[in-house]
């Protein structure tokens, strides 16, 4: 069954990831459009480097053929911003990707995109799956790929130029060329280096590239940049002296930067760089939008050029939603997705790789220098997080602890309130706070405690793990 996640839908291959499903959910999306009277306008479909991934968008391309939907096939694999920017800038109705992002390599799926290039939002996607539900086997058509492509029903695309040259047009590249920069890439064997190096090499930077080969399996490891999976780009960033390591997860849409002593910057870390950089040094104004498990020191910064930081559920859609609302600087999550006012209004790792290396070039700072004047300017913070996996029953147990008993353990500090938005999330009136919930995209629960010191984080979080039991 074809079930919508914060992030799309993901499956294992071979288990649910089908291509019965995938057609499926592809006939689902058809009916929808044609209920809205814009199944004139068609679609868009692209893909990434996962395995069967290009096969999937094509078993998709002639389900929408066969309902005579004219469907635009990006032919090549492509980082996930490219098809929303497709979709905004085309002025399409919907959008369609191919990619489990930064799941496991077994894992494959899709993700829908709305008018505007905005990811599907829970109403979007629970009118998908009610549709599916509606459907039979025998109801789902397709058309012959060659027969659809000479009808004109399927057109293959590669708009990765108009994509690129508005990054290029965004973006301070005279600052950049004047900076000389040395960077390494990690494109983690998916689809960023072609993107990346291109806006780069334009801008005269030195440039290096690790795991860039494609490889179904992202060399055995987790494609999403953590610390753990760019311990290698580390070691490059110190031995070949770069200013800067930039890596994205499979589909490009997430980032993760090593900066110029080595050290792993955080998601959150290069929000806050980011945020910081847009309002003090070009002089943007505005709020920022994060979620429940982002850092706070964005209500810092904020604070700091009187501004607002609204707080959001988990999942890149209400993030975008929110960023719409209220006109934000720049929105993002602490597992590392962010956009900026004016570009797509979806996460794009490419873009904001792009900005921080403008940030470097127009301050004439070290990523690590920046960020020692932000704390100096708003104060320290730190956090900690961790993951548990659980068997159902583990997760009905907790569930009924955290969301229908409400219940929190005894903790050390004085709490000011508890917010069920997302999760339970405990606020403490030192500023600190601690959020339990589950993961819209794995198997997981996880924890996250930010807090004035590391002790109190790691403490906090350890009465946690022994009240849920999850050890």
């Amino acid at each position: 069954m074809v079930k919508f996640g914060t992030g799309g839908w993901r499956a294992v291959i071979g288990d649910e990831f089908t291509k019965a499903n995938i057609q499926l959910l592809s006939k689902a999306l058809c009916e929808k459009m044609k209920r809205e009277g814009v199944a004139d306008k068609g679609i868009v479909l692209g893909y990434d480097r996962r395995f069967l991934a290009k096969e999937a968008m094509q078993w998709a391309g002639e389900v929408f053929a066969a309902e005579g939907i004219h469907a635009a096939l990006v032919n090549k694999s492509s980082p996930t911003p490219l098809v929303m920017f497709y979709v905004m800038k085309h002025d399409l109705p919907y959008g369609m990707m191919i990619t489990a992002s930064h799941n496991p390599a077994i894992y494959n799926g899709i993700k829908v995109f709305t008018a505007g290039g905005r990811d599907a939002d829970e109403v979007q996607t629970h009118q998908i799956e009610e549709i599916i539900e509606t459907l039979k086997p025998e109801d789902v058509h397709e058309m012959e790929y060659e027969a659809a492509k000479a009808a004109g029903l399927i057109e293959e695309i590669y708009p990765l130029n108009e994509y690129l040259d508005n990054i290029i047009d965004a973006v301070d590249m005279q600052a950049i060329r004047d900076a000389r920069l040395k960077i390494a890439l990690d494109p983690m064997y998916g689809v960023s280096e072609t993107s990346l190096k291109t806006i780069l090499l334009t801008a005269r930077c030195e440039v290096e590239t690790i795991h860039e080969r494609h490889d179904t399996l992202f060399g055995g490891k987790l494609p999403a940049p953590n610390a753990s999976t760019l311990r290698p780009l580390q070691n490059f960033v110190l031995d070949a002296h770069c200013d800067i390591g930039i890596a994205t997860d499979g589909d490009a849409d997430r980032l993760g930067v090593i900066d110029d002593t080595g050290r792993f910057l955080h998601p959150n870390d290069i929000l806050v760089l980011l945020y910081y950089y847009l309002v003090k040094y070009k002089g943007w104004k505005g709020p920022v939008v994060r979620n429940i498990c982002t850092t706070h020191m964005l209500d810092k910064v904020a604070e700091q050029f009187g501004e607002k930081c609204y707080e959001v559920p988990v999942g890149f859609k209400h993030i975008s939603a929110k960023m719409n609302e209220t006109d934000a600087v720049i929105g993002g999550e602490s597992s590392g997705g962010l956009t900026v006012r004016g570009h797509i209004k979806g996460k794009d790792g490419v873009y904001a790789a792009s900005l921080l290396v403008e940030m470097i070039a127009v301050t004439g700072k070290k990523l690590s220098e920046i960020y020692k004047d932000i704390e100096a300017e708003c104060g320290s913070i730190h956090m900690e997080e961790r993951d548990y996996k659980f068997t159902q029953e583990k997760k009905e147990e907790v569930h009924k602890i955290l969301m229908v008993d409400k219940k929190i353990p005894e903790l050390p500090f004085a709490v000011d309130h508890v917010s069920y938005l997302d999760g339970s999330k405990v606020y403490f009136e030192n500023g600190g706070w601690v959020v339990a919930r589950f993961s819209g995209t794995e198997p997981l629960i996880r924890i996250f405690c930010e807090m004035p010191d590391a002790a109190q984080a790691k403490t906090v979080s350890e009465i946690y793990e022994d009240f849920l039991d999850l050890k």
